[in-house]
């Protein structure tokens, strides 16, 4: 397992480890201000169990800013205040952002700046995604416009990391 430096993202399918893999990067940090930055909101029931389980294992020593939509402007908050930040998930920050940029160059637009922000942050980042892209094509013009933006983003973010990782399984497969 390495040390983070810079912007790590991980990435791999759903329950496949990268949350957990995330907070042991984060982890191998000792003495270091940890912040937790959650995207997801509790929009129902199944989402608020699944936001509490999060709660219930991450390590007391992360700070926790939920910030569904407003990533940007949060992470450039942090400058000061934190060593190495997890970001979980772009996916569920992507899903946030459909409704509020529906056209694609507003859209890709927020994702470059992120990638910005990231790379000038004066902390470690490890970003966690899910892959999509691997299956079938959807079915419907809204789930194929989420796979395609949370692949853009992905990339986006993949380009400004120093590390890449695709976790299977619960194992890291070291991409970049």
């Amino acid at each position: 397992m390495c040390v983070v430096d810079g912007i790590t993202l991980i990435t791999g399918g759903a329950r496949s480890g990268k949350s957990a893999y995330a907070l042991k990067l984060a982890a191998k940090r000792p003495g270091v201000r940890r912040v937790y930055v959650a995207t997801g909101e509790a929009s129902d029931e199944e989402m608020a169990a699944r936001i509490a389980r999060h709660k219930v294992g991450r390590p007391a020593e992360f700070a926790t800013i939920e910030e569904p939509v407003k990533l940007n402007r949060a992470l450039q908050e942090l400058s000061g205040r934190a060593d190495v930040v997890v970001i979980d998930s772009l996916t569920l920050w992507v899903a946030n952002l459909m409704g509020i940029y529906p056209a694609e160059e507003s859209f890709r637009q927020e994702c470059l700046t992120l990638a910005q922000v990231l790379a000038r942050a004066p902390f470690d980042s490890i970003v966690v995604s899910d892959e999509v892209g691997s299956g079938i094509v959807p079915d419907n013009q809204m789930a194929r416009h989420f796979r395609d933006r949370l692949g853009l983003t992905n990339q986006c973010i993949a380009q400004a990391a120093g590390e890449v990782f695709l976790l299977v399984s619960g194992y890291p497969l070291k991409v970049k």
